[in-house]
């Protein structure tokens, strides 16, 4: 087996673990939302710190940014203006009470991750014989969207009102504490594989997978925007699948109600 086939298969096999993941990626579960309940600021950390590390869009997008970038001047400014970007709408949006469609926020999230792949790839000169956008601005823009995913998961907990601004900022600590270490991971296996010859066909495939699984999250987004109205609903059996698509097609009556003729 040569050397060149080993990344394409491991990239293949995260691909499949990241994909049956992607719904779930946000999902807060009851125990986590008792937690919160009972405990204090502590959980708010602890919850922001997990949910950034389970939220495969933010990793993703942090990937594309940093993919490319060896001087650590550039990497602090770049993540430094994400982060900039989703603090703010996180903490702003969350203590006014800004609540946004989760599925459209997270689709358009989808797509910028398609987003940085397609600028590393340099696909703006490529294609469009264009320059591109000036990316640390595209990144704050962006950043900002993605807070507004952060947020839109940050208000189904039952968070202290009395404490409100306060919450928030700890569970936005939380958030930078687990990109953290996400990225001090992306940065070390980064710099070890930069060294080897399959990083070129490596860096080609990663950023078409950035491509790909950004298109992917959009229309799995879109796809649950159209099924349920509630985000942790999405992901279900394909036996509910199925019933959920009759549902739709469903004749309604005068009231707007749809009859389900499905036997149960």
């Amino acid at each position: 087996m040569s050397i060149l086939k080993r990344p394409s298969q491991w990239l293949m096999l995260a691909a499949m673990v990241l994909f049956t993941g992607l719904a779930y990626a946000h999902g807060m579960s009851e125990a986590e939302k008792q937690s919160i309940v009972d405990g204090g600021m502590l959980e708010y950390l602890w919850l922001g710190a997990t949910h950034m590390l389970s939220g495969y869009d933010h990793l993703l997008f942090v990937f594309g940014i940093i993919f490319f970038l060896t001087n650590l001047r550039d990497i602090i400014k770049y993540i430094s203006v994400f982060t900039l970007g989703h603090s703010v709408t996180l903490i702003f949006a969350t203590f006014i009470g800004i609540q946004l469609n989760y599925f459209i926020i997270d689709a358009i999230i989808g797509l910028s991750v398609a987003y940085i792949g397609f600028a590393n790839l340099d696909g703006f000169k490529k294609h469009f014989q264009i320059q591109p956008p000036n990316l640390l601005m595209m990144i704050l823009l962006l950043g900002l969207i993605h807070g507004f995913g952060l947020s839109t998961r940050l208000q189904q907990l039952p968070l202290d009102q009395d404490n409100l601004l306060l919450s928030i900022i700890v569970f936005n600590l939380g958030i930078e504490l687990g990109q953290i270490l996400a990225l001090s991971i992306m940065l070390f296996l980064l710099a070890g594989w930069r060294k080897l010859p399959s990083f070129q066909p490596f860096s080609l495939m990663s950023n078409y997978g950035l491509m790909f699984a950004g298109v992917l999250l959009f229309l799995m987004q879109m796809h649950g925007y159209s099924h349920v109205s509630n985000p942790d609903e999405f992901g279900f059996s394909s036996d509910n699948h199925y019933h959920e698509h009759l549902k739709m097609d469903a004749p309604t009556d005068v009231n707007g109600s749809r009859h389900n003729s499905i036997d149960k």
